[in-house]
C-alpha cells in the first residue's frame, strides 16, 4: 500500500499532540502500529514504555505547552518541527521523526531536543 503522505503528517501531529497533553495510552491505541521502536535514548522500547514515559510526564509537568511550527513528510517519514514551553518558562526547540508502516501507523521514532537560547550570533530564531 502507498504511503498517504497528508494522512501521515495529520496522524504524526494528533498522536504527538495526543501523548504530549496527557492521553499517550489513547494516543498508542489510534495511531501506533504493532510494534513501536523508540530511538530516544530516556524512554524505552515498545508502546507500554512510551506510555508510561508520557504518563508521568503529564503528572510531573501538566503546564507545559506545545506548537507545531512544520511538518515535513517524505515517503514512510514524518518530521515535526516544534516549540514547547515547559514550567518556569523553559523553552525548547524539538525535532520528532515518525517512520509509518504501510498501514498508515507508526511504528518508529526519533528525536532531538536543543535549548532556546535567549541571543544567537547570528540573530535569527531558532523558527
Amino acid at each position: 500500500m502507498a504511503q498517504n503522505i497528508e494522512e501521515n503528517k495529520t496522524n504524526a501531529i494528533n498522536f504527538y499532540r495526543m501523548a504530549y497533553l496527557g492521553e499517550p495510552k489513547t494516543a498508542v491505541e489510534k495511531y501506533v502500529g504493532d510494534e513501536y521502536i523508540q530511538h530516544n535514548p530516556l524512554v524505552g522500547n515498545g508502546k507500554q514504555a512510551f506510555i508510561e514515559y508520557f504518563e508521568e510526564m503529564a503528572q510531573d509537568y501538566p503546564e507545559k505547552s506545545i506548537e507545531f511550527v512544520r511538518v515535513v513528510a517524505e515517503g514512510d517519514l514524518v518530521a515535526l518541527h516544534t516549540h514547547q514551553i515547559w514550567p518556569g518558562n523553559e523553552e525548547y526547540v524539538t525535532m520528532d521523526f515518525f517512520r509509518f508502516d504501510d498501514k498508515g501507523k507508526i511504528v518508529e521514532h526519533w528525536d532531538a531536543i536543543q535549548d532556546i537560547p535567549n541571543e544567537t550570533k547570528n540573530g535569527n530564531p531558532m523558527y
